[in-house]
């Protein structure tokens, strides 16, 4: 019975057959991906905020024009991601970056429709060439981005108002500066995180800002918002933005990542050895290294269907990847039977920060990628990688 295992939050997979992709592949399942747009769509006609994808987390391009039937479009950290925002996505994309080389800004402003810098400096650097193409482009607006000054993150990897944090101008240094040269402002401070931290940062916002939010026409609250999470508190998100917005006259954004995608996707991996020191190995092909860093970087447990934490069930295996890193293991599961070569397995909620993460070292090959639709169930395998992928980022 699969409800005696952890549930997956995947969980349109428990029908999923592996073997009908290659191995090892990313699968997504866009009915799935659908349904959460379609909370997204909801979302953004009863407040009135705009959603953009964040292309950081999940760039599969095969599915833009899904994306764009639902959302207002992308956000983009440079210029190749803007690009693909504009080619291959369409409605708005907004960019930000720490910073921006000029050649890269110049060819940014010609297809962006938010800019946003990180410093003063930028703007005194780029005005120019802002003004520039501010004429040429009437829709192309400036914004700055801001620290709050307030941690909501548990990690500092992952929290953006650190001490010392290099993004965004700390709201205490902004107290007598002109800010008249932008239309908006962007602040960022959560990661996969509810309404209620986004609800404290907002509140610390208006206190040390709210007497000047109402000379800007737009505020974007960045990302790290689980907005199609079961869990989160849409409706208490709605009132807080449809007040917000009245209240300082401003078009909200909102650019969640694996907000839109989690719950979505699969990578499948096959058994391609076993082996005992102390205790039960499986070697697969596919590496925590390569494929799914975060594992290592966060880092954090990748749930794998049909299985069970260390001893749950009868044989428990540390589980490697192929690379030469001796760090590079995934974990170890347990299972009802004993691992053999060729098993498949599959790993829970690998849509976002995965695809757009993976690296050759080795030479290690990069998952196929494919597209799944569990209410028609048909599958067609969008990419596949070859030696040439890997030689061609060397010299």
């Amino acid at each position: 019975d699969m409800t005696e295992y952890i549930r997956p939050a995947s969980d349109s997979f428990l029908t999923f057959d592996p073997s009908r992709v290659p191995s090892p592949c990313f699968v997504v399942d866009e009915a799935a991906v659908e349904r959460n747009l379609q909370i997204l769509a909801d979302f953004q006609e009863r407040s009135g905020a705009k959603v953009l994808l964040a292309l950081k987390a999940f760039g599969m391009y095969s599915l833009g024009p899904l994306f764009n039937k639902y959302l207002a479009g992308t956000c983009a950290s440079g210029l190749a991601e803007a690009r693909l925002g504009r080619e291959e996505f369409g409605g708005e994309v907004h960019v930000f970056s720490a910073a921006y080389k000029e050649s890269d800004l110049s060819e940014i402003m010609k297809i962006a429709d938010h800019v946003i810098l990180n410093s003063l400096g930028q703007w005194d650097r780029f005005k120019a060439l802002a003004e520039s193409a501010m004429s040429a482009r009437p829709e192309l607006q400036i914004g700055l981005r801001i620290n709050p000054e307030h941690s909501e993150g548990a990690l500092p990897i992952y929290d953006p108002c650190t001490a010392g944090s290099r993004l965004g101008v700390p709201l205490s240094q902004l107290v007598d500066t002109d800010l008249s040269m932008f239309s908006g402002l962007h602040f960022h401070t959560l990661c996969q995180q509810g309404y209620a931290p986004l609800d404290r940062t907002l509140a610390k916002i208006e206190s040390e800002f709210g007497d000047r939010l109402s000379q800007f026409e737009w505020l974007n609250f960045g990302g790290g918002h689980l907005l199609a999470h079961p869990d989160y508190d849409i409706e208490a998100l709605i009132v807080r933005i449809k007040d917000f917005s009245e209240k300082y006259g401003l078009q909200i954004y909102l650019e969640p990542g694996e907000g839109i995608v989690n719950k979505t996707g699969v990578m499948v991996a096959e058994i391609l050895d076993t082996m005992t020191n102390v205790t039960d190995i499986a070697i697969i092909d596919c590496s925590a290294t390569c494929h799914m860093p975060d594992i290592l970087e966060m880092p954090y447990r990748a749930n794998i269907f049909h299985s069970g934490l260390p001893g749950d069930y009868e044989h428990t295996y540390r589980l490697g990847g192929l690379s030469c890193l001796a760090g590079d293991v995934v974990g170890d599961y347990s299972f009802e039977k004993p691992l053999k070569v060729g098993d498949r397995i599959m790993f829970d909620d690998m849509a976002h920060y995965t695809m757009v993460k993976t690296s050759t070292f080795n030479g290690v090959q990069l998952p196929s990628i494919a597209i799944w639709n569990s209410q028609s169930d048909e599958v067609r395998v969008v990419k596949g990688f070859t030696y040439e992928d890997f030689r061609d980022r060397l010299s």
